[in-house]
C-alpha cells in the first residue's frame, strides 16, 4: 500500500481508546473500529499490511529501536507517537505496546492501545524527539 504524503495538519483524537493487535513481525492482524476511523484506513487495507503504514517521517527512528529492544524482551514499552493517517493528516497519542504470550510464555505478538496523550508530557517528549531527529 502506498504511503500519503504527510500534510501540516494536526486532527485531534477525540477520545476513546485504539487497539491494534500484530504478530511478531507487526503485521496487523486486528484494529478496532476506533483506530480505522482516527486513521482513515478500512478493515482490509489494515489487516496484513505492516503496522508502520502510519508512522509519520517526523518520528526518530531511536524512538522505535528502543521499542522493539523493550517489547521484544517481553516488556511493557510506554510512549508518545505522532501517526500519520490515511489523508496525510497527523495525530499525536500515548500508546502502550505489551508482548501477547502463548502458554510457554513465547511472544507471539503484541497488542498496542492508544489514547489521548498529556499535553505536557507531550511537549517533553517532542522537545527530546527533536534533539533525536537531529542524531539522523
Amino acid at each position: 500500500m502506498k504511503r500519503p504524503i504527510p500534510i501540516d495538519e494536526e486532527v485531534i483524537f477525540d477520545g476513546g481508546v485504539m487497539i491494534t493487535e500484530t504478530d511478531v513481525n507487526s503485521i496487523i492482524t486486528y484494529a478496532n473500529r476506533k483506530f480505522r476511523e482516527m486513521t482513515g484506513y478500512t478493515k482490509e487495507e489494515l489487516i496484513g499490511s505492516p503496522h508502520n503504514i502510519n508512522r509519520h517521517p517526523d518520528m526518530p527512528k531511536k524512538a522505535f529501536q528502543g521499542m522493539w529492544e523493550t517489547i521484544k524482551k517481553g516488556n511493557y514499552w510506554e510512549g508518545f507517537v505522532k501517526n500519520l493517517r490515511s489523508d496525510g493528516k497527523y495525530y499525536y497519542v500515548l500508546v502502550w505496546i505489551k508482548p501477547k504470550l502463548d502458554e510457554n510464555g513465547e511472544i507471539i505478538g503484541y497488542i498496542a492501545g492508544r489514547k489521548i496523550p498529556d499535553k505536557d508530557l507531550l511537549e517533553r517528549a517532542l522537545a527530546q524527539y527533536k534533539v533525536m531527529k537531529l542524531d539522523e
